[in-house]
């Protein structure tokens, strides 16, 4: 079949644009081998989007990439088909991927399973089997032939926002769920033979990701570098691949990390770009003949290339190229790269060979239209109702359950509070309907229930009292046959957004105080108080622990949360009923910086160990906990000296203290604050600002001025950053500038208004080239120079501007010894 296809027709398999930057008559046209609907996706842009309205779009693809007299029947004559728009004679279809991580979470009114790190707990590789196959069937309702899952990250620094998808801190749990959701998910074989791997499957496409180290990078930094040494890359790292790989996994997606350790000599850089890990580990010592996917835009990442184009990455083993929207600039400077004799035609001949032969084994080839497919169109097989419940209550942990107030009887009156009680995008987390799982509201959610809805259908509506007012809880009766329910924790978040940072610590608290507030709010008052905590992480909550007679790490159980009131309760007949059988897959901390934290570490402290979990028969009293908590951040020292990490000011997202607003003479200058929902435009008089993509999706934001307005982000409270000016840091931030000003930019570090410092950077971003990203690197040394105090600092970032301008920008910091490096921008260039 490949030796009857031209050179574009090749690189067109080897092409995957996402669905909103692509037409049904551009997949014919450009031969394209496979579409993906990235977190947030859907067709027509319509988050309710009917599995009629996927199908109807999944069968407009297919239609494009097959002649109009049907679909080739590979089995029986092997491809020779002489009508086909592909050379002499091979009709190809196309493949549709999508995130379906937690079930098919990218659509409405789909049962949404607990994430990986609550799978973990549960300690049962049949139930995930169980799951991934419901998901797979989800997945064939809508159209879909590949599920970009599961995630197989032994995460090793809790501060990692991805934590959440990794089943555990152990690896063995890691492989053994990876050979469980693979074969789940794939559907086995048919077929005679014991070679998985050459059988037709029943299933969707798995898609081991994200290979190799994504867990383990340095400080718990996003597509950061993994450090370890090779050993501990394979024994850690590596292991889900085995699990994965041998259960017939047919797709892996590489990491955006990177392997590198000068001391060790370790070079590799980013994966994407590593001939090594790719060719060498991957497809040659374990033997995978599926096919590699990059992921979004990762091949940017690599030195020297960019998201369109990347002869390292092609040489590397890539097969697959996830360029979402600038899809049609890689087709045509890759086959510039082979035409030029950088990538070999046999690079390419592989990778085309491997993408067919992943094809021909999904039973692709021959097979009928999406919309005609079995389960295409059912919405009842998107409902898991059942199985939901089952692994929201397998993977609850109870920690503290003092003077074993748990169960409760269901007599008693209830008093529910916390914001997590009756909100389904808390319990539900990361993709979500949406990439980070942001905007949602419970319309978006038809089928499921909330942890308020459980506890009313278990102790009775007459019994609950939600308290979402101080009065309603001030006039609730507190007393022995009462009892007060929290429910707090993390709001969503997924990739990048999550990350807590190198500097901020696991506590709780400190990034949710209002969940602190609550609890004390209720605590005392003579009605015991249960804790239901969802995290996508272990956290350092030792004052939440003290104030909470019983405590219930939940996680992320998605969409049937309420099924945790089941546990909480006595059954009908007043036994003690299922209770808790969870058990802990991470090591939880009993300090606010005791990351990284996990089993084998030497020492090992961890407030609640690996494999902690009580039962109701268990009589343990956790005792009252030192809940101090540290002054500055983790590895800091304050005032002066000379700063060592970063100050991240905005990254993919605010990071705390720090907060975007903008400003404009319309309304006096007034703040107003800028919108963390993609969706959503924020405007004020001649300035708006709307999410952007500079480096990764939806990482940065695009500020548009047409008049006079300003951008900052600023903090309530001061800081004193001498150190970083100590240090001859920079203000670093990657840019790419859409429209080159047309009047004077001034950029500023405020003190506290009056007290700031101004330059002027007209001249500076007039020199930047429109439409490509750089790094933007300005010497703090300037702004103290003209006025700042840096022991005073509430506003680390300012952009004011009068006339037209449009800049995006994203990775917001200051940087210890950047104002040294030979790109930074000198003092007296502004």
């Amino acid at each position: 079949m490949v030796s009857r296809m031209t050179l574009a027709e090749k690189v067109g398999q080897m092409t995957q644009a996402e669905i909103q930057s692509i037409t049904p008559a551009e997949v014919r046209q450009y031969h394209i081998g496979s579409v993906l609907n990235g977190g947030g996706s859907w067709p027509n842009n319509d988050k309710h989007a009917t599995p009629s309205a996927w199908l109807a779009l999944a069968d407009a693809y297919w239609d494009a990439a097959l002649p109009a007299d049907g679909a080739v029947n590979a089995q029986e004559d092997h491809g020779q088909r002489e009508d086909s728009q592909h050379g002499e004679g091979v009709a190809i279809p196309i493949m549709w991927g999508i995130d379906a991580v937690h079930g098919n979470s990218n659509v409405f009114g789909a049962t949404l399973f607990p994430h990986n790190i609550g799978l973990g707990a549960a300690r049962d590789p049949c139930l995930v089997r169980r799951i991934a196959r419901a998901t797979a069937e989800q997945v064939r309702v809508t159209g879909q032939d590949w599920a970009f899952a599961p995630t197989l990250a032994v995460v090793r620094d809790d501060r990692w926002g991805r934590t959440y998808e990794g089943f555990s801190e152990d690896p063995a749990i890691t492989r053994a769920y990876a050979a469980a959701y693979v074969d789940g998910l794939q559907g086995g074989g048919e077929g005679e033979g014991e070679d998985r791997s050459v059988r037709r499957l029943r299933g969707v496409l798995a898609t081991a990701k994200h290979f190799i180290g994504d867990g383990g990078t340095a400080q718990g930094r996003d597509q950061g570098v993994n450090p370890s040494p090779e050993a501990i890359l394979r024994e850690i790292h590596g292991q889900g691949y085995f699990g994965a790989l041998g259960a017939g996994a047919q797709t892996v997606m590489i990491s955006f990390s990177s392997w590198t350790n000068e001391q060790l000599g370790i070079r590799e850089g980013k994966v994407h770009g590593s001939r090594y890990l790719i060719t060498d580990v991957l497809k040659g010592k374990m033997g995978f003949d599926g096919l590699v996917v990059s992921d979004w835009n990762g091949i940017g990442q690599v030195a020297g290339c960019s998201n369109f184009r990347c002869a390292q990455a092609l040489n590397a083993g890539i097969d697959v190229f996830m360029v979402p929207a600038e899809w049609r600039q890689f087709i045509a400077n890759t086959i510039q790269l082979v035409q030029s004799g950088a990538v070999p035609m046999s690079r390419i001949d592989d990778a085309v060979t491997r993408i067919l032969r992943v094809k021909l084994r999904a039973g692709l080839f021959g097979a009928r239209r999406p919309s005609e497919r079995r389960l295409a169109g059912d919405a009842g097989a998107l409902v898991h109702r059942e199985l939901a419940k089952e692994a929201v209550q397998r993977s609850a942990v109870l920690l503290k359950n003092n003077r074993n107030v748990l169960p409760l009887a269901r007599n008693r009156k209830i008093l529910v509070v916390g914001k997590g009680a009756n909100d389904f995008s808390i319990q539900t987390g990361g993709w979500t309907l949406s990439w980070q799982g942001t905007g949602n509201t419970k319309a978006d959610f038809p089928n499921g229930e909330t942890v308020l809805a459980g506890i009313r259908r278990v102790a009775g509506d007459a019994n609950v009292t939600f308290g979402e007012t101080p009065e309603s809880i001030d006039s609730f009766p507190f007393g022995p046959n009462s009892a007060v329910i929290v429910v707090i924790g993390e709001t969503p978040y997924a990739e990048g957004v999550g990350d807590i940072g190198r500097t901020r610590t696991l506590e709780h608290a400190a990034r949710y105080p209002s969940d602190l507030a609550v609890l004390k709010r209720v605590a005392g008052r003579g009605a015991p108080v249960v804790t239901i905590f969802f995290s996508g992480r272990p956290a350092y909550v030792n004052k939440e622990l003290n104030r909470s007679d019983a405590f219930v790490a939940a996680f992320l159980p998605g969409t049937e949360a309420g099924s945790i009131a089941d546990l909480l309760f006595r059954d009908a007949r007043g036994g003690i009923g299922r209770g808790f059988t969870g058990k802990l897959s991470y090591s939880w901390p009993a300090a606010a910086c005791q990351t990284p934290l996990n089993i084998g570490d030497n020492p090992y402290e961890p407030l609640f160990e690996y494999g902690f979990g009580l039962g109701y028969r268990d009589q343990v009293t956790l005792r009252e906990l030192d809940d101090t908590s540290p002054a500055i951040g983790c590895g800091q020292t304050g005032g002066g000296g000379t700063a060592t990490e970063d100050l991240n000011i905005f990254v993919l997202k605010n990071v705390e203290p720090y907060h975007l607003y903008i400003g404009a003479p319309v309304n006096n200058w007034g703040a107003v604050a800028v919108s963390e929902d993609p969706l959503v435009v924020t405007t004020s008089g001649d300035i708006s600002v709307q999410t952007a993509e500079v480096n990764v999706q939806e990482d940065g934001r695009r500020v548009t001025w047409t008049g006079t307005g300003q951008i900052y982000s600023q903090s309530s409270a001061t800081a004193d950053l001498r150190g970083y000016l100590n240090a001859k840091g920079a203000l670093v931030l990657d840019v790419i500038v859409g429209q080159s000003p047309a009047g004077s930019v001034k950029m500023r570090v405020d003190c506290v208004w009056p007290c700031l410092g101004e330059v002027d950077a007209t001249r500076l971003f007039r020199s930047l080239t429109t439409g490509v990203r750089h790094t933007v690197k300005i010497p703090l040394q300037c702004f103290s120079a003209a006025g700042t105090d840096m022991g005073i600092v509430n506003t680390p970032l300012l952009f004011y501007t009068e006339r037209a301008f449009q800049l995006s920008f994203a990775n917001v910091r200051w940087v210890p010894g950047a104002a040294a490096d030979p790109d930074a921008t000198a003092c007296d260039a502004l």
